[in-house]
């Protein structure tokens, strides 16, 4: 039986490739700006072999709503402007939980589908009820929240930072 959080939401004014380049080059300065106080830490722990960001393992730090939650995740699959797919892990071990983004642009809006999905295969099925322990009802509305309310803001960014005069000299945020 497994488990699915999923929210879904458009936002105007981006594209899925400017939020799929964001996420991919990840920084801890640009995911605190994003959402300060609530954005923590997300950067590349090791990268991936390619050159097109699948393999790397990133760790992201964040509340979700009161919950403070810390995971390194690996990316599967990186379609720039459409699609990210991570694989969360306790250290070096693979969980069976995944992180997806998948998005469509059209007309300067940005259709998409955040999808938390955590189950294992085969004969481990029947440990599956746990992960209702950790991705409780409370849980999947805070991380509803969390999604409706952080992709706003990081079109909101997106667009200070191109706003910005070009001098990078003062870093990120220093053009308020």
């Amino acid at each position: 039986l497994m488990l699915t959080i999923e929210s879904a939401m458009t936002v105007d004014d981006v594209t899925g490739r400017e939020i799929t380049d964001f996420l991919l080059d990840c920084r801890d300065d640009r995911y605190q700006a994003w959402w300060p106080g609530t954005h923590l830490e997300f950067h590349v722990l090791k990268p991936g072999s390619g050159g097109d960001h699948v393999g790397d393992v990133v760790l992201m730090d964040e509340y979700v709503g009161s919950r403070r939650v810390r995971m390194a995740g690996k990316v599967l699959e990186a379609v720039p402007g459409e699609r990210i797919v991570w694989q969360l892990r306790l250290g070096q071990l693979p969980l069976p939980v995944r992180l997806t983004l998948a998005l469509s642009t059209s007309d300067q809006a940005v259709r998409l589908r955040h999808t938390i999905t955590a189950g294992w295969p085969g004969r481990g099925r029947w440990l599956d009820p746990l992960w209702r322990l950790y991705f409780s009802r409370s849980f999947a509305g805070a991380m509803d929240r969390h999604v409706r309310t952080e992709f706003p803001l990081m079109r909101n960014l997106l667009r200070q930072m191109w706003e910005a005069p070009k001098d990078d000299s003062a870093g990120i945020g220093s053009a308020v």
